[in-house]
């Protein structure tokens, strides 16, 4: 089972006051990679969320974007500076006497000076968010996962068909690679019977040359290993587990064999089945690059 490391998701969630969205969306990337963007005042839960997006995707680039808003008037308080309110009382007695007039405490007045009363809105701790903003995130990661599977199962049927196509070429080239040396003998007496005319072909001689390019231009061990890399790759499009690093591995072996097949044969038929072999694998090549 393939999951492709490109994906969108998106998740809300509202409590407490407050509207939480968050998006994630996915890119394919060497290794694991997380960059979030969220308001400052939630820096704090920045190692939770990592852990939990860790814990889901195990290789790609991944983007968090997180935006909140308050959707309800936070409630508000009146604070009254105690001390304040009686130096200005005790100020305004000496003054008073200072000018030997009458003074009596009027509250009313007191709390009208500056700064004596002040609104302030009750805050909210980050902590007690935490919960809708998991909540958030793993709606947004549960749509990301359900997007990666499916792009994963669309390239799982693209690759299967493509490893049908190496496979059928894989046994062309085998079926192709015993007639080579054939065709090389029924040349070389064709050739060699138009230079000498009427003498004699030595067959022994002939026998000891179309042997070395037999030797020379065999693709026998490089037809057995791309089937195996062939099969070994088509078991591990069934796997559990992120096979994308295999994937590429196993890529890179099959064209090593097939630009060995390439160098050695000397055949015009399977140069062309090698050139559309090459092409087959940078199709593929291309593929796994989505895959984690």
């Amino acid at each position: 089972m393939l999951i492709s490391m490109t994906g969108f998701g998106r998740g809300e969630a509202k409590d407490l006051g407050y509207h939480f969205l968050v998006e994630i969306k996915s890119v394919n990337h060497r290794f694991q990679e997380t960059v979030i963007k969220m308001p400052r005042a939630f820096f704090s839960f920045e190692d939770a969320i990592r852990h939990i997006i860790q814990d889901k995707v195990k290789r790609g680039r991944i983007e968090v974007y997180i935006n909140i808003k308050e959707i309800e008037e936070r409630k508000r308080k009146v604070k009254v500076d105690k001390d304040l309110a009686l130096s200005y009382d005790y100020s305004l007695k000496e003054l008073a006497q200072s000018l030997n007039t009458t003074y009596h405490t009027d509250i009313f007045h007191l709390v009208s000076l500056p700064e004596v009363l002040s609104v302030k809105e009750e805050e909210t701790e980050a902590e007690t968010l935490w919960p809708v903003l998991e909540q958030a995130i793993k709606l947004a990661l549960s749509q990301l996962g359900a997007m990666r599977l499916q792009e994963g199962q669309r390239l799982e049927r693209d690759l299967r068909n493509r490893i049908a196509i190496l496979q059928e070429l894989a046994q062309n080239l085998a079926d192709r690679a015993p007639l080579v040396a054939i065709e090389y003998q029924k040349r070389l007496k064709e050739k060699l019977k138009d230079l000498l005319e009427d003498v004699e072909i030595d067959e022994s001689r002939i026998a000891i040359e179309v042997a070395l390019l037999a030797d020379k231009a065999s693709i026998d061990e490089e037809v057995v290993r791309l089937k195996s890399h062939l099969e070994e790759f088509t078991q591990t499009l069934s796997s559990s587990e992120p096979v994308g690093r295999k994937l590429d591995f196993l890529v890179q072996e099959m064209n090593r064999e097939i630009n060995t097949v390439g160098s050695k044969a000397n055949d015009l038929e399977i140069t062309k089945l090698v050139i559309a072999g090459k092409s087959e694998l940078e199709k593929i090549r291309e593929q796994i690059q989505n895959i984690e």
